[in-house]
C-alpha cells in the first residue's frame, strides 16, 4: 500500500503533490472507465492535489479556514489557524460582520506563512435535507475559489469543510469538493489558478479522497508520463554529480598519461618525428555529451 502523501513543515506550493504524481506513486488507483463520467484532462490534473499536513505551515497564496458564522475563531482547524496567525487575524475578523453559511470572506494572514486566509462557513449536515447541505457545501468551495481569484491568489489549500463536528460524511463531502473544484478549473477563471490542494488531517478524510479523486480526475496519459519524467529527472540529478566526478578523474588520468609520454629534454634530439599519418599525435579524450563538446570548443 502506498504511503499517504505528507508534507514537511513550511512546505511550499511546489512541494505539494498533484494528481499525476499521486497516480505515479500508486497512492491513487485508476477506476474503470464506466464508473466515471469525467474525461481525462492532463491540464486539470496538474492543478489539483491532496496532502496530509498542518495547514498552518503551508506556504501557499491562500489557505481556507473552516470557520463558524462569527468568524471569531473556534475549535479544530479554525482555532488552530487563529492561534497560529495571532491577534491581528481576530482583530480584522471582528470588522467583517460574520459570514453566512456557504459564504466566504478573505483576510490577511498575519503570522502565518501563507499570504491570505479565506474563511468559509460550511453547513451542519442534515440527513433529512442532504440536497440543501450539498448546495451549501458546493457554495463554500465556489465562493472560496472566487475570493482567491479576486485577490490574485494562484495557489490555494482547503481544509476539510464540515466533516468535523458539523457531521458531513467525509465520502460525500469529498465528492462535492472534487466536482466543484474541477468545474471551477474548467470554467472561465480556471487559468487564474495554478494549484488547488485539499489539506487533510484525519485518516477518514484521506480514505475519502483516495476514493473520490480517481472518479473526478481520471489519469491522463500525458500527465502520467510527465510525472514519470519528473521522477526520472530527480534520480538523474542525484547521480549526475557522481558521473561528472568520474569524468573529471578520467580526464586527469589522461592528461597525466600525456605528460608521461613526452620525451625528456635530454632525449629530444633522439626522438623521431611523428609520421604524416598522425599516428604520433596525442588524441583528445572522447567527447561523450554536448556539454563536454561545447566546453572543448570553448577551450580551443
Amino acid at each position: 500500500m502506498a504511503h499517504v502523501p505528507t508534507a514537511s513543515s513550511s512546505a511550499s506550493a511546489a512541494d505539494l503533490p498533484t494528481v499525476p504524481e499521486l497516480y505515479f506513486s500508486t497512492f491513487l488507483t485508476p477506476v474503470e472507465k464506466d464508473t466515471t463520467s469525467f474525461l481525462p484532462s492532463a491540464k486539470v490534473n496538474k492543478a489539483v492535489g491532496i496532502i496530509r499536513a498542518d495547514i498552518t505551515k503551508l506556504k501557499v497564496d491562500a489557505i481556507v479556514n473552516a470557520a463558524n458564522k462569527s468568524l471569531l475563531g473556534g475549535g479544530g482547524v479554525d482555532g488552530a489557524i487563529h492561534r497560529a496567525a495571532g491577534f491581528g487575524l481576530l482583530k480584522e475578523c471582528r470588522t467583517l460582520g460574520g459570514c453566512p453559511t456557504g459564504g466566504a470572506k478573505i483576510t490577511d494572514a498575519y503570522n502565518l506563512p501563507c499570504k491570505k486566509v479565506i474563511h468559509t462557513v460550511g453547513p451542519v449536515y442534515d440527513d433529512d435535507d442532504s440536497h440543501e447541505s450539498r448546495g451549501y457545501l458546493k457554495s463554500c468551495y465556489t465562493e472560496s475559489l472566487k475570493r482567491a481569484v479576486e485577490n490574485e491568489c494562484r495557489t490555494i489549500a482547503f481544509s476539510c469543510i464540515s466533516t468535523g463536528i458539523y457531521g458531513y460524511p467525509s465520502g460525500k463531502a469529498a465528492h462535492v469538493a472534487c466536482r466543484t473544484i474541477r468545474g471551477f478549473l474548467e470554467g472561465p477563471d480556471g487559468d487564474k489558478l495554478d494549484k488547488v490542494v485539499v489539506c487533510l488531517f484525519e485518516m477518514k478524510d484521506v480514505e475519502a479522497y483516495k476514493r473520490a479523486l480517481p472518479k473526478h480526475f481520471p489519469p491522463a496519459e500525458e500527465s502520467s508520463e510527465a510525472a514519470a519524467t519528473d521522477a526520472e529527472a530527480q534520480t538523474e540529478a542525484q547521480t549526475l554529480p557522481k558521473e561528472e566526478a568520474s569524468k573529471t578523474e578520467d580526464k586527469s588520468a589522461t592528461e597525466q598519461e600525456v605528460v608521461d609520454a613526452k620525451p625528456a629534454e635530454g632525449d629530444a634530439a633522439d626522438a623521431k618525428p611523428a609520421e604524416a599519418t598522425g599516428e604520433g599525435e596525442v588524441k583528445p579524450a572522447e567527447v561523450t555529451d554536448e556539454g563536454e563538446a561545447a566546453k572543448k570548443l570553448s577551450e580551443e
